[in-house]
């Protein structure tokens, strides 16, 4: 039952990948989900934007807190396309975050950290359940699409 929401909610947040590669921006989207609805949702902007934080998690931890007035996000679930970089891994701590679910691992890029050591290192109060690899095809292919047609746009 869990999955068949986690797919749900990823396909959403997939929606909103789609939204931000239409706009130019890498495809990666975020919704947050507290008591089966939406209160928050982002896709990157960096770009548009001229902002190197207005990647799609932050604007959905900003969404969210305006929505529920409060900073802190307790009890909601993060569901985003890529695994969430470490500017973002620091903004879900102090958000409170209490579930993350990702699609795509960094797996190409020269991550030299690990999700593991930031969030369980960095509070010893808080605990993430944190959950990879739902729909990671789907999520994967969006991006790998994206830069192919990048790349041939430079030839």
């Amino acid at each position: 039952m869990k999955n068949q929401k986690d797919n749900n909610w990823m396909k959403i947040a997939l929606q909103y990948a789609c939204h931000a590669e239409e706009k130019g921006e890498i495809p990666i989207g975020a919704v947050i989900v507290l008591e089966e609805r939406i209160i928050g949702r982002g896709w990157n902007s960096s770009i548009v934007k001229n902002d190197p934080t207005a990647h799609a998690e932050i604007i959905a931890l900003r969404h969210a807190g305006k929505k529920i007035k409060n900073y802190r996000l307790l009890n909601a679930t993060l569901y985003v396309t890529l695994q969430p970089c470490i500017m973002c891994c620091g903004a879900i701590i102090h958000s409170r975050i209490k579930r993350l679910v990702f699609g795509a691992n960094c797996e190409g890029s020269n991550n030299k950290y690990s999700l593991k050591d930031i969030f369980f290192n960095s509070q010893k109060d808080y605990k993430l359940n944190i959950k990879e690899n739902v729909m990671k095809h789907e999520c994967s292919n969006i991006l790998i699409n994206f830069f192919k047609k990048k790349r041939k746009q430079k030839l």
